[in-house]
């Protein structure tokens, strides 16, 4: 417990910073209009493969065998989250293609 205190004592400014940058990025997200939703998600997932690069690149500096397992771990339901995001995106899109007007109308 006294461990616990002392985290939060020597690392205030920290945890405050972390929950203003939550709060700001639920107001952005749930002000952003329906239309935008898509771009949106197209930049998360970028960003996404940008740190599962950068994971893959730490996992590379891994010590113990534990370490690696865990980065192989992270890697690979990382990368089911950007595959998975794109996707969801690429259905997104789908939606807003026009759809060919059949001959019996």
């Amino acid at each position: 417990m006294e461990t616990a205190i002392s985290f939060i004592g020597e690392n205030q400014q920290m945890i405050y910073i972390i929950i203003l940058a939550i709060f700001v990025g639920f107001v952005l997200i749930a002000n952003v209009p329906s239309v935008l939703h898509t771009p949106l998600m197209s930049g998360a997932n970028a960003m996404s493969g940008v740190v599962m690069i950068g994971a893959i690149i730490v996992m590379g500096y891994a010590d113990t065998l534990m370490f690696k397992v865990f980065g192989l771990i992270a890697v690979i339901l990382g990368t089911f989250n950007v595959v998975g995001g794109f996707v969801v995106t690429d259905r997104m899109l789908e939606m807003f293609k026009k759809k060919p007007k059949s001959e019996t109308e």
